[in-house]
């Protein structure tokens, strides 16, 4: 609904931005009404009930403690866009802050679709999980492992390799398209090897580890990634803009390894404990 009413909108009623909102909003409240008329339904095997649809603390706030670490990665991307626009146009004018906001675009591409696969996989690795499943919570694990690494590192690969291709379809000024050209590759150098992150923090939501999926995205965001864009202009006067560019990579690159390092040793002592229980 929304890729069919964004043109009308937008190019139709010459509605623009306003009209992309538009359409986001109302396919958004279409596609809640469907959800809810069906779980009320007699077709639903799990049916709401408005009796029951209460608020229940014990539940609630593990449940929000889990999607906590999602909420930060997702609302604090416009903190780190705010912060990432005011140095750029500080160092290096509208040009900049035009290429960061295709930048941003392509990142999305990347980010989207590994979010998809992890909300999907998570209800299974959480169900084997309560099961007591230890073969099955490892085999989920590892396939949603390969499939973020494998698309992480296609992806990388072509933002590598044809990265004028890629930020063409987003502009075709000639001086914006050669500039954001030349700072893709760099903004994305670490982005081959993020799919590790993603795999292992959709995990440690899966396996109700709240804390760690919650201090892995603090991690990428507030503690490396914001103060990055303010201080490595000063660490590398020669270049600043190039400088605020390279926040990105280096912060990936340290919360990537930090988030496998954590995981992999907590993930052990997971499958440890259930052996025990079963025991």
């Amino acid at each position: 609904m929304n890729i069919v009413l964004d043109p009308i909108f937008i190019f139709v009623f010459s509605l623009g931005v306003r009209g992309a909102a538009l359409a986001t909003v109302i396919s958004q409240a279409a596609s809640s009404i469907w959800v809810l008329s069906f779980l009320f339904s007699k077709r639903s095997r799990i049916r709401l009930r408005r009796e029951k649809i209460r608020l229940d603390g014990k539940l609630l706030i593990p449940s929000i403690s889990l999607g906590l670490a999602s909420f930060i990665m997702q609302s604090s991307e416009s903190v780190i866009f705010i912060a990432y626009n005011s140095s750029l146009l500080k160092y290096g004018g509208d040009v900049a802050v035009g290429a960061m906001t295709i930048l941003t675009s392509v990142m999305q591409l990347t980010i989207m679709p590994l979010q998809g696969v992890g909300q999907g996989a998570q209800p299974i690795i959480s169900y084997n999980y309560g099961a007591g499943n230890k073969k099955r919570v490892k085999e989920a694990f590892i396939k949603l492992l390969a499939a973020d690494v494998a698309y992480t590192l296609f992806f990388w690969a072509i933002a590598m390799v044809f990265p004028r291709t890629i930020v063409s379809i987003f502009n075709r000024d000639p001086e914006l398209v050669g500039f954001a050209s030349s700072m893709l590759p760099i903004y994305m150098a670490a982005m081959g090897i993020f799919g590790f992150q993603m795999a292992c923090q959709n995990t440690f939501v899966a396996l109700g580890n709240a804390k760690s999926s919650i201090f892995v995205a603090c991690l990428r965001k507030f503690i490396l990634i914001l103060p990055l864009i303010y201080i490595l202009p000063h660490i590398l006067p020669s270049d600043k803009l190039l400088a605020v560019y390279l926040s990105e990579p280096i912060s990936d690159l340290i919360s990537v390894i930090t988030c496998s390092v954590l995981f992999f040793s907590q993930f052990r002592k997971t499958l440890d404990r259930m052996d025990s229980k079963l025991q």
